[in-house]
């Protein structure tokens, strides 16, 4: 068994010679030819000094075995698009001999930039080195970093060989996050979402607070005046402690969206879910985070600030990082999630919608205890709208009553307009009958 893992060794060696151990060989071999068809002793002494060299060097290399470990570190560990990430690289020797020059190369993908390389001269026995390389990436995802190659090279530079480690780590770059300011948003009922107050249920027909039967609901907690009054079995709530919840949806339909890259409608909608998501779960607000395909990220159950709400804002950070554009054309999965457990307050991320799906929209109204719409105007990020700015879009503003009507805060939001000036415009305390076609922080 142990000739064939030294013969391997050796066309291993053979293949690392590098372009100076290469043309010593051939130069070595070619004297040694010639003195053997001129029969000069002399030359034949300088082709076997010319061609051992490199071979020399080749088996010194094969017969090296230097003990290193290596370490990856993130700095930081999740980035946010646009924003540069360090990654700190440790390297230790950790055999008693010292060695010889290193040569270092991180395999990195082509998003975050070319792959970084270190030269490194000697480390001593149970030393180290430390190095640092910045990335960088534009778009959202999960990226892997490694696996960490090293370079084995002779005094001479004759021989190279290549040694790779196994472990290897993952950047996740996640959409930009903007600083919203405080409001008070529809259906909140203590102006923050922290309150520890009890909900009852209270056993009067006229002030009972029913909710949708759901499965393993005793029969018992049925009410059947609000059963008859919706069509379809309710139950009283019981008395359980009060934390805010929310829902954001985000409309990932690739139909309901224009424009390509960082710049399309798309990825304004990831961040803007991903800025609101984010406030409210440090605002208090058990959050999850909703999709058209009926996707759902649930929040663990924590909230405030801490390491629980830490933990909340990972995760939701981590789903929206690798969120991509669906296929379907309706948003029936999500209402059917919503209609399972949609109470708290609702806020929609949406692009273009049809009357339809409007419609379904504002059925959703009745099941929230407050609803935000984000209404992407998608012309504007295809330039359409920008080029007939004075074109009224009837059907669009008719869609935005419609869902007014029905009890939303909509917020028409065209390519330009700044976040958290949209989201003054969801404070319940002022007046948010924003116009269809609004300028607000363009």
């Amino acid at each position: 068994m142990a000739r064939p893992a030294r013969a391997s060794g050796v066309r291993a060696a053979l293949r690392g010679l590098t372009t100076r151990g290469r043309s010593f060989l051939a130069a070595g071999v070619t004297a040694a030819l010639c003195a053997f068809l001129f029969g000069q002793p002399a030359l034949l002494q300088v082709g076997v000094l010319l061609a051992a060299l490199p071979l020399a060097a080749a088996a010194l290399l094969v017969r090296t075995r230097y003990r290193v470990a290596s370490g990856r570190r993130l700095s930081p560990q999740r980035a946010a698009a646009g924003q540069e990430a360090r990654v700190h690289l440790r390297l230790d020797n950790v055999s008693r001999v010292p060695t010889g020059l290193l040569l270092l190369e991180d395999k990195v993908p082509y998003v975050l930039g070319p792959r970084p390389r270190f030269v490194l001269d000697r480390v001593e026995p149970r030393g180290f080195r430390e190095v640092s390389y910045r990335v960088r990436s534009d778009l959202r995802g999960r990226y892997p970093l490694g696996p960490l190659q090293l370079r084995l090279s002779d005094p001479f530079g004759m021989c190279e060989l290549t040694r790779a480690f196994s472990a290897a780590d993952v950047l996740t770059v996640v959409p930009q996050v903007q600083d919203l300011p405080p409001v008070r948003l529809p259906g909140e009922s203590g102006g923050q979402g922290e309150s520890n107050t009890h909900t009852l249920a209270l056993a009067g027909d006229d002030d009972v607070i029913p909710r949708e039967y759901r499965h393993g609901d005793d029969l018992r907690r049925v009410h059947w005046k609000s059963t008859a009054r919706y069509g379809e079995l309710m139950v009283r709530r019981e008395e359980q402690p009060l934390q805010a919840r929310a829902t954001v949806l985000l409309d990932t339909r690739e139909t309901a969206h224009r424009g390509s890259g960082p710049a399309s409608s798309f990825e304004w909608a990831v961040s803007c879910a991903a800025s609101v998501a984010v406030d409210l779960v440090q605002r208090g607000y058990r959050t999850r985070l909703l999709t058209d395909t009926g996707f759902s990220v649930p929040d663990p159950g924590t909230g405030g600030t801490g390491a629980g709400a830490a933990e909340a804002v990972g995760m939701l950070l981590d789903a929206l990082a690798v969120v991509e554009h669906s296929d379907g054309g309706t948003l029936a999965r999500a209402e059917e999630v919503l209609r399972l457990g949609g109470e708290g307050l609702l806020v929609a991320v949406v692009g273009d919608l049809d009357e339809e799906q409007a419609e379904r929209l504002a059925r959703l109204r009745r099941r929230t205890g407050g609803a935000v719409a984000l209404l992407l105007d998608t012309g504007t990020w295809s330039g359409l709208r920008l080029l007939l700015p004075d074109t009224p879009d009837e059907a669009a503003a008719a869609r935005v009553a419609r869902l007014r009507e029905s009890g939303w805060t909509v917020l028409p939001v065209r390519a330009g307009d700044s976040l958290p000036a949209l989201w003054r415009a969801a404070d319940r305390t002022q007046n948010t009958t924003v116009p269809y076609r609004d300028e607000v922080g363009a």
